[in-house]
């Protein structure tokens, strides 16, 4: 009975492959395991700062879900942020863009992270925008204009979308730099399944572990685009631009939904959980790739720092 029970564990650890490192968030604290170019490991362990424990209404289902989304975007850049910074300074110049030196030429370091960090976000909320719904938006406008149901021309658009990120996705990761990343990937998941297994954090465990995990972001983000799919295939307005802007104003929605259903998925173990995971897991083949023992050591590392005292506390 106990070894079913440890089986069946679930966790609410979640993590975040860098560079060179991996973010492990736990329920109560946040811990950065960086790969120096030395080979030591170099630890940044926080206490959390929920914004639901401020704002309880955050913390509701169907209103969580966006609040979960952009906080785990803000941390997201902070963690890659304080990665980065651990490389090499000959590293370091090469990966900073024209607009970080300029920011740091101009203003003070603290002001500058602010400014950095609310550029990445709002910048790659533009970029997901323009890439995954304008861009298929005008392909299926220029295409489908012999086509007068609205219902037919969503689906077009929703394939394409779909058919967009994930050549998107294989695109990214011909980077050797992003392959790496994806490889961090791996050992983060393959850590969290040792644990929930109820298994030694060693490489030894961790090694036959498997790579994919139902919640994982890159499920959530497919899960994204299949419920985008079917609420812009019933939702449709005849002038194309007010039915654009109205697909950003459903966005928040789309979001909230894929939050909770991914949630549930994470947290069953049935049929339904089974089918509503095997896509997301089926794509994190383009996302996450076998790790090395060194990666291992660091997520085993990350998640150690992050484990609750009170066992079962972290319980999904």
């Amino acid at each position: 009975m106990k070894e079913k029970q440890q089986a069946c564990f679930r966790t609410t650890i979640g993590g975040q492959a860098l560079i060179e490192g991996i973010l492990m968030r736990g329920p109560k604290k946040q811990a950065i395991v960086v790969r120096l170019a030395d080979g030591t490991l170099q630890e940044k362990v926080e206490d959390l700062k929920l914004i639901r424990d401020k704002y309880p209404v955050l913390g509701w289902p169907l209103i969580r879900g966006v609040a979960i989304f952009f906080s785990s975007l803000i941390n997201g850049v902070k963690a890659l942020m304080y990665s980065a910074d651990c490389l090499p300074e000959e590293e370091q110049e090469a990966q900073e863009s024209k607009l970080d030196k300029w920011i740091t030429e101009h203003f003070e370091d603290e002001k500058a992270k602010k400014i950095i960090i609310g550029t990445s976000v709002a910048l790659g909320l533009i970029l997901a925008v323009a890439i995954f719904m304008v861009l298929p938006y005008l392909v299926t406008g220029v295409f489908t204009k012999a086509i007068t149901s609205s219902f037919v021309k969503n689906v077009i658009d929703g394939v394409l979308r779909i058919l967009i990120f994930l050549v998107y996705i294989r695109l990214v990761t011909l980077s050797k730099d992003i392959h790496r990343v994806f490889e961090y990937h791996g050992a983060e998941h393959k850590s969290i399944h040792c644990y929930e297994k109820g298994l030694p954090l060693t490489v030894e465990n961790i090694r036959p572990q498997p790579r994919q995990h139902p919640r994982c972001g890159t499920s959530f983000l497919f899960v994204v685009m299949i419920v985008s799919f079917l609420v812009f295939s019933v939702v449709s307005w005849e002038n194309r631009i007010l039915a654009f802007f109205l697909r950003l104003l459903l966005l928040p929605v789309v979001v909230a939904v894929s939050y909770e259903i991914n949630r549930w998925a994470g947290a069953h173990d049935n049929l339904l959980s089974s089918i509503l995971s095997a896509p997301g897991k089926a794509l994190q083949r383009l996302t996450v790739f076998e790790p090395d023992e060194s990666m291992m050591e660091c997520a085993a590392r990350a998640l150690t720092l992050v484990i609750p005292e009170e066992k079962g506390s972290d319980r999904w």
